[in-house]
């Protein structure tokens, strides 16, 4: 495509995220975005399959949230949040409370997901040293975990796995352990936490699904596991709901499928349901400790943010039909790749997800999944890979996708992961999407 000269100006200039300022394939000119469409400088359309790193999550251009984001930004866009308050804010922390019911209650509202866990954490110390107890700066977190790109999220992530181990030696040192998944795990953890227990000041985990760590799955009984040791530790349990909150798993909160509940949640990406920045962290109300200046921000008070996120929650979250169909789309999505797995019983491919948070995995060839995710980009489906243990090709699409379009879409990678296997003399007969393979 003829490069607009707004890039060819502009793009000089700018780091994209996790890259250098050289990088080997130019991004493409998006100029518009509708559904879950997106539309480049030279007319093509994309398929997004990542819903925008699942930020877009009732797709883009919304028209009822684009219709409330109209009328604040005419009414009062932004007004700081200190010694000020106003309506927007008000209502989303009062509807969120009664989403979550008793017991995280208190909303504290920032700007990112990676600022979110840091504040989780202040809150956390804090709470102690509230109490005369200054020895308690540490956490435990998971192997396989991501947490933020701020130092003190990177310090939480898997340390050898992750992305961030080339600030090894910068970051302040807390416990990474494997998840305590059977039983023997449990007790090992439990008589670890008999010595270390003292010196931690909670517990923090991304429930059932570690995303970008490949999107690794543990049992709901993990998690109650989790809060058995948080309790018998007198430990705080804090859960990051950055990647799985909002339906992504099947449930509102992937918490809600243990039948348990944490002291302290995180929440971003798909908060707003239309890409606005925003996050913010619940807690139960004895944890409500802050002192004035202990944490604050200046974009802290972001009424379009609010507005979004209150929108997003009246027109899908009090909707149990919503979440009906994300399960279905969820066995749509989960049904093809299986079916797509059964085609190539020698090419080392697997399924892996819960909900509309679904993968491919490559367990052979690691570099196939980055060759299906360019074949696909080309064919016009933008998907992504991750994973530090195996490379998994990542399906995120939004919540509200249209069955013709995801099935479109499905298509495409169908096609594509077809093409990559045939490159390594791999074949297999292959059906029209919602065809049976034999």
């Amino acid at each position: 495509m003829q490069t607009p000269d707004w890039v060819a100006r502009g793009q000089p200039h700018i780091w994209q995220p996790y890259a250098q300022m050289k990088t080997a394939t130019p991004p493409l000119p998006v100029v518009r975005s509708h559904g879950s469409r997106l539309e480049l400088a030279d007319g093509r359309q994309l398929i997004d399959g990542v819903a925008s790193w699942w930020t877009a999550c009732h797709g883009y251009n919304h028209p009822h949230i684009a219709q409330a984001v109209r009328a604040q930004l005419d009414a009062m866009p932004h007004v700081m949040f200190g010694g000020l308050t106003h309506e927007p804010a008000l209502t989303l922390a009062r509807r969120l409370a009664a989403l979550l019911g008793p017991g995280l209650d208190r909303v504290f509202y920032t700007d990112s997901g990676s600022v979110a866990v840091e504040v989780a954490m202040k809150m956390a110390v804090q709470f102690w040293l509230n109490q005369g107890e200054r020895g308690r700066s540490r956490f435990l977190a998971f192997r396989g975990g991501y947490h933020g790109d701020t130092f003190g999220t990177m310090a939480v992530c898997d340390p050898d796995e992750g992305m961030h181990s080339l600030f090894r030696g910068m970051l302040a040192e807390h416990d990474i352990v494997d998840l305590p998944r059977d039983d023997a795990a449990m007790a090992r953890l439990d008589a670890f936490l008999e010595t270390r227990g003292p010196q931690l000041a909670g517990i923090l985990v991304e429930p059932l699904v570690q995303g970008a760590g490949g999107m690794l799955l543990h049992d709901p009984e993990v998690l109650r596991r989790l809060r058995r040791l948080a309790d018998r530790h007198g430990l705080l349990l804090i859960f990051d709901e950055i990647f799985t909150g909002f339906g992504r798993t099947g449930t509102l909160f992937a918490f809600e499928q243990a039948g348990i509940r944490p002291d302290i949640i995180t929440l971003s990406k798909s908060l707003s349901g239309f890409g606005l920045p925003m996050s913010l962290v619940l807690m139960k109300p004895e944890l409500d400790v802050w002192k004035p200046g202990a944490h604050s921000g200046t974009f802290r008070g972001n009424n379009l943010a609010f507005v979004t996120a209150t929108q997003a929650l009246e027109t899908y979250w009090t909707n149990t039909a919503f979440t009906a169909e994300i399960q279905r789309k969820e066995r749509v999505v989960r049904d093809w790749l299986e079916n797509l797995v059964h085609s190539y019983p020698n090419a080392g491919l697997s399924v892996r997800g819960r909900g509309l948070i679904q993968g491919l995995v490559s367990n052979a060839t690691p570099a196939l999944s980055n060759r299906i995710a360019a074949n696909a980009f080309k064919r016009g489906v933008v998907i992504e890979t991750s994973g530090a243990h195996d490379e998994v090709l990542k399906l995120l699409p939004a919540l509200t996708i249209e069955e013709e379009l995801l099935s479109k879409g499905l298509e495409v990678i169908e096609a594509s992961v077809a093409d990559a296997l045939a490159e390594e003399g791999q074949s297999a007969r292959i059906l029209k999407f919602g065809g049976k393979r034999q």
